[in-house]
């Protein structure tokens, strides 16, 4: 099997802990990984992409998760003869809503009061499936990256979310290897947008995780791991 040099993109207000289950996986198999922190430094989806592309030399082979697949696509929009193969994990390719950015520009406010804990746990529904959100070991987790990262990244990227454009149109034009996953409970990203992007990109592998939430790469490291294996595979 060919080895390949692998950039992990971690979403909003997330480090390569997000990726603590994948990262050896990929590694025991041979490949080469990267976490990039793109999303940390720079204020705009553009700037983050930019930041990238300046950063990682050849063909790049990105898998993201939430954030992390909406910063890969704009990587895509920007040079999209780059990208050699994509992996979008409970991501989106479609613009925020006016109920979303209603949605988002609140929080913003919570966190510039200083009340991020009150946000994240008004949050724990959404990030993870109903059978774990009492698992305290991964709330645990949660919290602390999430307090890594700190209130003025989550209002950056909050914002560099909101302003997003729409990739939907960008999608018939991925010709690389696409993965598409999902959690079949994620209430962030719903299946429905995994399914979009699936049926709109010419080459892509949608799979659905049962019992399953937004953290996949938590929730699912097994599977998540088996997925990536197989999506590399796919490579020359």
């Amino acid at each position: 099997m060919a080895h390949h040099r692998v950039i992990l993109l971690p979403g909003l207000a997330s480090d390569a802990a997000l990726w603590r289950g994948q990262i050896a996986a990929l590694q025991q198999a041979g490949h080469t990984v990267c976490v990039s922190d793109v999303h940390a430094r720079a204020e705009t989806l553009s700037g983050m992409a930019l930041a990238l592309l300046a950063e990682h030399e050849g063909p790049l082979v990105l898998a993201g998760t939430s954030m992390g697949g909406i910063v890969a696509l704009e990587v895509f929009r920007q040079v999209p003869q780059r990208v050699a193969a994509l992996a979008l994990l409970g991501s989106s390719a479609r613009p925020d809503t006016p109920q979303t950015i209603r949605l988002r520009s609140d929080a913003i406010m919570l966190f510039e009061q200083g009340r991020t804990d009150e946000v994240l746990r008004a949050n724990i529904p959404f990030a993870f499936h109903p059978a774990r959100q009492n698992d305290e070991a991964l709330l645990q987790g949660y919290f602390e990256m999430i307090a890594r990262a700190g209130a003025a990244q989550l209002v950056r990227q909050n914002r560099a979310l909101m302003a997003r454009p729409d990739s939907r149109p960008l999608l018939p034009r991925l010709r690389c290897p696409l993965l598409v996953a999902c959690g079949d409970a994620d209430a962030l990203t719903p299946p429905e947008c995994s399914r979009e992007i699936a049926a709109a990109a010419p080459h892509a592998r949608l799979e659905i995780l049962p019992d399953c939430g937004h953290l996949l790469t938590w929730e699912q490291p097994a599977r998540v791991n088996a997925l990536l294996l197989e999506w590399l595979t796919a490579l020359v």
